[in-house]
């Protein structure tokens, strides 16, 4: 028999808690919202002007949904900006013309935007973490726009959050507000932002990546809650995102953009189906790249053995529980599972952040001291980590050569001429022209370029292991494709073993040996990948494996369907509990 998986007790809001959204006119659907006709944008770098984009038309329909898509730099979150009449600092829109309902937001003034912005136009960012004043609670947080717009009272607006909250499926609703920013998952803080968004009812809402740092179980939950308040309350969308396959699921017509130009337009099912493009056709055959299958280890002493870990934050509260797993040279392990599963408290507890409870961390069979300060400067050398945000791992300070080579300072002593030439070998094997990038600061850096620079630091201490927490996670496909290519390469020139941490599943059959399963602090299931991705499945191994959108715009209709619309990955854990 399966163990069972223990689900969220959700309470639902009584009826009388709920208050009804503002009262107004609902539009007819099919009416042109925005038009925006031959914008060009441009962006300061050093002393010049350079083009973001080139001259692009947009039309929106209301209660359509639009989706952007395209790699990073493709223009896609200026262009989505810009339908709000705004700009970035350091960006300005140079010719064009945008038409909001009739009116012409070029010529508006700052007050009456800030009066169109929040009330009639909403934006959901990408980062809800980064977007929330972590200082106020999220239901004040909700209240803001509509006492700020006049659109309802205080007492109306914490009603009317309620009623959203519980429309989102976020767990107990009247008192979820009550929380702040930090008290909540990511998934739930997204669902929240989305709250917050309609807070006023408004006609069009720009969602710009609202999924993409999110597991996949999460991910659905929050695309659910979306699909249904837009399509609910008659509003028009721009879904800028990376994932084809999540575009597909939300948009009713797809534009593609590459470095500021439009390449096509077609209605989403078209889109799929026969893409005219060569461009869109490579977005499309994007994650071709696999691990060749590697034999099963036998009889060889782990690199890194996790032994009957149990570990956690406070001392009453245990967040891995008997975790157990080992990592063999040259080979890379998978650790999978959703936001709290505990993937990188697992890291954690590896690296000697987080000294576990009980069991032990081995390194080539010898046992490692439990935290990092008692480790000798040797061992800190052979495990390093590669971090998921690049811009947060980077010190903005510091300049590419400096940042590259302090491990290789500390580590190996080098200096001089050696650390410099040390420093260009490595930029070289993360495929970055030294003469352009040496003296280049992150923020001179795309995010893909960011993350290769974490990369380079991570092998200039020259290691044996490499911790990946969620490395392209946060890249469009493309370039997280590349970096998959570089650390495989990186793996066998260099003799390296991985532990990566993902939620992406795609990732997993690109780049794994072994999976490693994780649900709340337990491993549930682990073995080879051939053997992992073939039936039969733990139960919760099948809700993420069903839980990954295909490149079909009706997949999430039918996965709404067979699981149910409330409390998606708990009823769906619930009701494979029943039957294991």
């Amino acid at each position: 028999m399966t163990k069972a998986i223990p689900t969220k007790a959700k309470t639902k809001t009584p009826a009388k808690a709920k208050a009804k959204a503002p009262a107004k006119a609902k539009p007819k659907q099919g009416d042109i919202l925005l038009q925006m006709r031959n914008i060009h944008i441009k962006g300061k770098s050093d002393e010049s002007w350079i083009d973001i984009i080139n001259g692009i038309d947009l039309d929106l329909y209301r209660g359509e949904v639009l989706g952007l898509i395209g790699e990073s730099g493709a223009g896609k979150s200026t262009l989505g900006l810009a339908a709000m009449g705004f700009c970035r600092d350091g960006c300005k829109i140079t010719d064009g013309s945008i038409s909001f309902d009739g009116m012409d937001l070029m010529q508006m003034d700052k007050s009456s935007l800030r009066e169109l912005r929040g009330k009639r136009i909403a934006y959901v960012a990408q980062s809800a973490a980064a977007s929330f004043n972590p200082a106020h609670k999220l239901l004040d947080q909700f209240c803001e726009a509509p006492l700020v717009h006049d659109v309802m009272s205080r007492n109306d607006a914490s009603q009317y959050a309620i009623d959203l909250y519980d429309r989102m499926n976020l767990p107990s609703p009247e008192t979820f507000g009550l929380r702040y920013p930090h008290e909540v998952s990511g998934g739930q803080l997204q669902r929240a932002m989305t709250a917050m968004a309609l807070s006023c009812r408004p006609d069009l809402i720009i969602f710009d990546e609202p999924t993409t740092a999110l597991d996949v179980t999460t991910q659905i939950e929050v695309l659910a809650a979306i699909k249904d308040i837009v399509k609910e309350f008659n509003t028009a969308a721009i879904y800028i995102s990376h994932d084809l396959a999540v575009v597909a699921q939300m948009a009713d017509r797809i534009k593609v953009l590459l470095k500021g130009d439009e390449v096509e337009q077609a209605p989403t099912e078209i889109m799929l189906k026969k893409p005219s493009q060569e461009y869109t056709k490579s977005l499309w055959a994007v994650r071709e790249h696999t691990r060749k299958e590697q034999p099963a280890v036998k009889n060889q002493t782990p690199v890194i053995s996790i032994k009957s870990v149990t570990a956690g934050y406070h001392s009453s509260v245990d967040v891995l529980r008997d975790v157990s797993f080992d990592i063999h040279k040259r080979r890379t392990v998978a650790v999978v599972g959703e936001s709290g599963s505990g993937k990188s408290t697992t890291a954690r507890v590896v690296t000697g952040l987080l000294p576990p409870r009980m069991g032990s961390i081995e390194f080539q069979g010898e046992t490692l001291p439990a935290q990092y300060q008692s480790r000798s400067r040797e061992q800190l050398r052979h495990i390093q980590m590669i971090y998921q945000m690049a811009d947060t791992a980077l010190n903005p300070k510091l300049r590419i050569r400096d940042l590259i080579a302090r491990p290789a300072k500390m580590y190996l002593g080098l200096t001089g001429k050696a650390l410099d030439d040390r420093v260009r070998d490595l930029l070289h094997m993360i495929e970055m022209e030294p003469d352009q990038f040496i003296d280049r600061l992150p923020s001179e850096l795309s995010g893909g370029q960011k993350q290769r620079i974490g990369i380079a630091r991570a092998i200039a201490a020259e290691p044996t292991v490499i911790i990946c927490d969620e490395v392209t996670s946060a890249l469009d496909q493309l370039v997280a494709e590349g970096i998959l290519k570089l650390l495989d390469r990186l793996q066998s020139e260099l003799d390296l073993s991985y532990m990566f941490i993902t939620h992406d599943l795609a990732t997993v059959r690109a780049i794994a040996d072994e999976v490693v399963v994780m649900k709340d602090g337990d491993v549930v299931e682990q073995g080879i990948k051939s053997k992992m991705f073939k039936p039969p499945h733990h139960p919760y191994t099948e809700l993420l494996l069903g839980s990954v959108p295909e490149m079909d715009s009706k997949w999430l209709d039918r996965l709404l369907d067979s699981r149910g619309k409330d409390n998606l990955g708990d009823a769906a854990i619930a009701k494979m509990n029943k039957k294991s």
